[in-house]
């Protein structure tokens, strides 16, 4: 494992270990492994993260530091307005508290979803299938905290 002060740099097949916070345009923080007290490892160049998330560490050196924005294309897509559907509210379990903003998780035709409850009426609910993120500019600060040698 390469620490922190040597000079190798983050390439694509580098397993790398980051600390980052993730903002929306506004401010509002969405992610932040800071708070949750653990580095975040992943693949470089696997496609396990986001595509703007991956190249930003390409470069970097452990140590190193950096904030980037990321467009939507780079990061969860943009928004579909048609992936929302209208279920009837018996579909839900009747002890599940359904209100406008809260997720919800299910098994559908296509498989395990989550969505974002949009609209309610005492007879149906409409689920944005969006991402939570999509449409979104992220802007993230990162920390390379070291790369795993492939050597």
């Amino acid at each position: 494992m390469v620490q922190k002060g040597d000079k190798m740099q983050a390439r694509n097949g580098n397993r790398v270990n980051v600390h980052y916070k993730g903002t929306l345009r506004d401010g509002t923080e969405f992610d932040n492994s800071y708070t949750r007290g653990q580095t975040f490892s992943f693949e470089v160049g696997s496609g396990n993260v986001v595509p703007g998330f991956s190249n930003a560490v390409v470069g970097m050196a452990a140590g190193e530091k950096k904030s980037v924005t990321i467009s939507p294309l780079d990061a969860y897509g943009p928004r579909i307005e048609e992936a929302e559907q209208v279920v009837p509210k018996g579909a839900f379990n009747e002890n599940m508290e359904l209100e406008v903003g809260t997720m919800v998780q299910g098994n559908g035709p296509r498989g395990a979803f989550l969505a974002k409850v949009k609209e309610l009426t005492d007879e149906t609910v409409t689920l944005d299938l969006n991402h939570p993120l999509a449409g979104e500019e992220l802007s993230f600060e990162i920390e390379l905290v070291s790369i795993d040698s492939q050597e």
